[in-house]
Formats: structure tokens, sequence, C-alpha cells
């Protein structure tokens, strides 16, 4: 079945898309959160003209049709635009087999166990140790990840001396009932990442996430070998080849793409047969709780090498008020720190109509 319809709902932070085939089946996706509305544009003026009239069965293709078409544009929006169309389809296939995404890919519903991440930075050490104790008794988080240094901070604390605080304090509050992570986004210098890297290693924390600017391969790949924590990410790399140098190099130890920066369940698919093939295990970058999580969810149920656990933001009304009343039924229950796939057909979400009623519109058509 041909694909003829693409429309998109939108406001700044959020893209709900909905693709419909010729004989009338539909699907829900979403384009990666943060300036959606930018990325709308991009989904209509750079992918759209190059999907309409494809199968929509033939995703892989798809996608690959629209980058060659757009091969002067490799970087990260025109991924996140793809990945509203991916996800839109994969929702349609699975509602057309009756199956959930993650049955089609390889998969099974089911429980994921869950670490609790942290978003802020601009919290004490204190209040981030209360909240994650009161997270793990309400909830039944036994993995919490929190922020170290000042995001590509330049070797530069976010206030100083809070970095040399905040992990020993979470370490003697919860080490012993929980595996604890960190992400330093792009702080450090080797020099510097290796010597806070000792610290983490002496408070038992098990994973040290972008130690290094992201892009500096070369860089993390040091620190990599200086430590024996666990170094990880990916999550900002959208081109394939960027995955192969990353895994063939072996620049970390755990996997981190998001599904959506990365333009979909397809491309991201790729990632994780990269990743089979290298005994290297995936987890996924999912920082919000919009469909980004569900898609991963469905994702680590199917994929050979997945990591231990799923992330899952503990951010609410006060830092994301955006994700408020997207959805009518609630994917991210949690009930003894793991979440649950549901076997409903594709991504068995429903999007709030009020939320959809107030966001700006836009459609493109397969032409006659």
């Amino acid at each position: 079945m041909k694909l003829t319809k693409i429309e998109t709902f939108t406001n700044e932070f959020i893209c709900f898309v909905r693709a419909t085939a010729e004989d009338g089946a539909t699907g829900w996706g979403q384009v990666a959160p943060y300036f959606a509305d930018i990325t709308a544009e991009v989904l209509h003026r750079q992918i759209a003209p190059h999907v309409l009239g494809f199968d929509c069965d033939d995703i892989d293709a798809m996608v690959d049709h629209a980058r060659d078409r757009e091969h002067k544009f490799p970087g990260a929006y025109l991924r996140r635009a793809m990945g509203g169309i991916d996800t839109a389809l994969w929702d349609m296939a699975g509602k057309r087999a009756e199956k959930p995404v993650c049955a089609l890919i390889g998969g099974t519903p089911g429980k994921l166990r869950a670490y609790g991440s942290s978003m802020k930075r601009d919290i004490t050490p204190e209040d981030e140790r209360e909240r994650f104790l009161r997270l793990r008794g309400e909830y039944g988080f036994d993995a919490f990840k929190f922020r170290i240094g000042a995001e590509v901070g330049h070797n530069q604390d976010e206030w100083p001396g809070r970095t040399e605080k905040i992990v020993p304090m979470i370490a003697n509050a919860l080490g012993d009932e929980a595996a604890l992570l960190v992400d330093a986004n792009s702080c450090y210098s080797p020099a510097k990442a290796i010597e806070v890297g000792h610290m983490l290693q002496d408070s038992g924390i098990s994973h040290y996430e972008e130690p290094c600017p992201y892009w500096e391969f070369d860089q993390t790949r040091k620190v990599k070998e200086a430590l024996d924590i666990d170094i990880t990410g990916g999550e900002q790399d959208c081109m394939i080849e960027n995955w192969r140098l990353m895994i063939k190099d072996q620049v970390v130890d755990v996997l981190q793409p998001d599904i959506l920066y990365l333009g979909g369940i397809s491309r991201s698919l790729r990632v994780a047969r990269m990743a089979e093939a290298a005994g290297m295990p995936v987890t996924p970058h999912a920082a919000n709780l919009s469909l980004v999580t569900l898609f991963t969810m469905h994702y680590l149920r199917a994929i050979k090498t997945p990591g231990k656990y799923l992330e899952f933001s503990i951010e609410g009304r006060d830092y994301y008020p955006w994700q408020e009343g997207l959805f009518l039924n609630d994917p991210f229950r949690v009930e003894g720190g793991k979440v649950t796939v549901t076997d409903a057909p594709g991504w068995g979400i429903d999007i709030n109509p009020e939320w959809l009623a107030k966001s700006r519109y836009q459609v493109s058509e397969l032409s006659d």
C-alpha cells in the first residue's frame, strides 16, 4: 500500500506525525522533541516529497531514498524528520498485523527494568539524594542516573565543588541498594575525565556517560582505555558511518543511540545489528516521557544485546511542562522499578485529541 498522506501536529517541543496509506490505514509517530516545529518544516519540505507514493511496508528503502535525495543535508534535522515518518509507519504496520511493534522486530511484550534519570544540574546534591530516596520508595527504582560537571563545560563544574560533593553523597545514600550512573554531557578533557573517573570508580559508580566532547572519538577512547568503569555514549550521533567507526574502534563500552535523533526504528535496528556482531550492549538515550521512551521500550524488548535498563526520566511538570496532556492512556506506569510493553497493536498509544486541537496542523499529500 502506498503512503498517500503525512500530517503533523506541532508545537515548539512536540511534533506528532500521522501517516495514511491509500487504503485508509493510519499510524502515529513522532519526531525528536525540542524545536519540533522546525523539524516539522523539514519533514514537509525535504522528506514528504520523496516518500509519498512509497510502499508503506518498505520503511528501510523509504528512509534511505529520502537520505539520498537530500544528500547535501546530512545532519540532525533531516534524521529527526525521518524518525517521524518511520515511527508512524511502524505503528501502521503493527495495527495491520494486530501486533505490538516489538513483535514485528523480533521481540515480545513484557517488562523492562528502568533507571530513574535526572536531567537537572541546578539541583543541590542534598535535594537530589532526597529525591532519589523518595522515588525508590514510591516506584521501586533500583538504579539512578545523575549529572556531573557542566554541559560541554570545558572542565568546569556546574558550580565549584558540586561533582566532588554529589558523587559520594549519592553513593553513600544508595550505593548498596541501587546501580548508579552519571552523565558528564561532554564536559571534560581526557585528563580531567580520567581524574573524575577514578573518583567515580572509588564510589562504585557503574556507568560514565559522555565524559569528553562526544564528537571527539579519540578522546573518549583514551578515557575508556584508562578506566575500568563502563564508558558510554552515542546519543547525538545520527550518521550510520559514525556508528560503524564507534563500534569498530571500540570507542565506548555501551552504545546509546537515541531512536529519534538517529532517524527511527529502522535505522536504530541497523545499529543494534552492528552491536550484536560486536557483542556490545545497547542502552538507548530516552530523556523525556514523550513517545521516544515508548519507542525505546519496544526496541529494548526486541534487540539481541539490550543493556541492563531503560532510561526513564524522573522530571515532571516543573522541568518538562510540555509533557503534560499528550496521551489519553499512560504507557509509562512504573511498578517495582519496571515498565511494561503491552500487547496492544502498534505503539498501543492514544494521542490526546485536545492536545491535537491546540497544535499547528500541516499536511502533505500524494498528487494524482
